[in-house]
């Protein structure tokens, strides 16, 4: 069982916390303005030249590859210019000289990522790297005459910068055409993430702090993270991420609608029936008390079709009908990136709780770490 009082003892958090991923979360607005100061804009000012591209791609991995994501799901609604993410060692093999291709690593070692970007130079398309000055895709980048947009993520790790890679990706996106008002509404999404620090920070009670009842919430479930709308599909896709590598917790995502069409039916499934837990007649071994019992989260956006309105309060119903437990996380009105904000800002801060009440150092990646080693030997 997940232990609630550490969310309520400060001191204690910090103690759980020698990583400082809380810190790190806690510096998101302050991501979005160093990374807007630091802006080559004589790079973005090329870049405007270069001419409509046919499609842009995106490419990078975990922590990093997330950016490239969220400008696709941004670009879906908003741009005539196909925008696709790619988390893989290979190109599509229509991707040639009339395209661009934004390759995306925190460290700029990324294997894949360096491979996929390698394949963009050999067809001609216009490579463009945001990564770490001095990095192997840095170097990659300069060798070719590429365009380098460098970050400085200043130690922390991929899933803890990730404003500060988001920044480059997005205006180099307007600098291409494809997105449009982008620094005014990061600046509005910095704000709402500064205020999300000052709601959800680790002095503020449990009892009103939304972000450590989700966290908690989290830490005692299974959950099926839904997204709705333009942005809360890929910051459903975020929520598991990131519960995977801070809470270290499975989770199941979706999107609306078309989890109605498949997950919804989980909701009458064995794993949702309720376990006595205080049947002497029980028997332990064939009928076990499930750890983490599915609960549905969802993750709105504000600007949703009527129809997606519709489906996820008849989602809720469902569940509740069920007897699942459910839980909201929702975007205020305003520009994507600034809905974006209000997502993600408390979905970082939830899974680090989630992690912290259950007892775990949400910094460690031991079994990437294993992966990684594995491939070089």
């Amino acid at each position: 069982m997940a232990d609630d009082l550490i969310l309520d003892d400060p001191a204690a958090l910090v103690a759980a916390d020698p990583g400082l991923m809380l810190r790190a979360v806690a510096s998101s607005g302050g991501q979005v303005r160093r990374a807007l100061g630091e802006l080559d804009r004589t790079a973005i000012a090329e870049l405007a030249s270069d001419g409509r591209p046919r499609v842009i791609v995106t490419t990078g991995m975990g922590g990093s590859g997330i950016a490239g994501a969220i400008l696709s799901s941004l670009a879906n609604r908003a741009s005539a210019i196909p925008v696709v993410s790619i988390n893989d060692y290979t190109l599509p093999g229509w991707v040639g000289a009339l395209d661009h291709v934004i390759a995306i690593s925190c460290s700029g070692e990324t294997e894949e990522t360096l491979s996929a970007a390698a394949q963009a130079l050999r067809r001609g398309a216009r490579l463009i790297a945001v990564t770490s000055r001095d990095s192997s895709l840095h170097q990659l980048a300069q060798s070719s005459n590429a365009l380098s947009l460098l970050v400085d993520a200043q130690g922390l790790m991929p899933r803890a910068s990730l404003w500060t890679l988001l920044t480059p990706v997005l205006m180099a996106a307007e600098a291409l055409g494809v997105l449009s008002g982008v620094e005014p509404a990061l600046e509005q999404g910095a704000d709402r993430l500064d205020e999300l620090s000052l709601r959800c920070g680790l002095e503020v009670p449990l009892e009103v702090n939304e972000a450590k009842t989700l966290g908690l919430a989290l830490a005692e479930s299974l959950p099926m993270v839904w997204g709705s709308g333009e942005v809360g599909a890929v910051a459903a896709y975020r929520m598991c991420c990131q519960l995977a590598e801070n809470a270290k917790l499975p989770a199941v995502c979706g999107a609306l609608p078309e989890a109605n069409h498949n997950q919804v039916v989980a909701f009458s499934g064995p794993a949702v029936e309720p376990v006595d837990i205080h049947d002497i007649f029980r028997d332990r071994i064939l009928d076990p008390d499930p750890s983490l019992r599915p609960r549905l989260v969802l993750v709105r956006d504000s600007v949703e079709h009527p129809q997606v309105s519709k489906r996820a309060d008849l989602s809720v119903q469902i569940a509740m009908a069920n007897g699942m437990a459910t839980s909201t996380v929702s975007a205020g009105d305003g520009p994507a990136i600034a809905r974006l904000a209000d997502l993600i800002g408390v979905i970082d801060w939830a899974t680090v709780y989630a992690a912290l009440a259950s007892g775990v150092d949400p910094t460690p990646i031991g079994p990437i770490v294993s992966l990684k080693s594995g491939l070089t030997d």
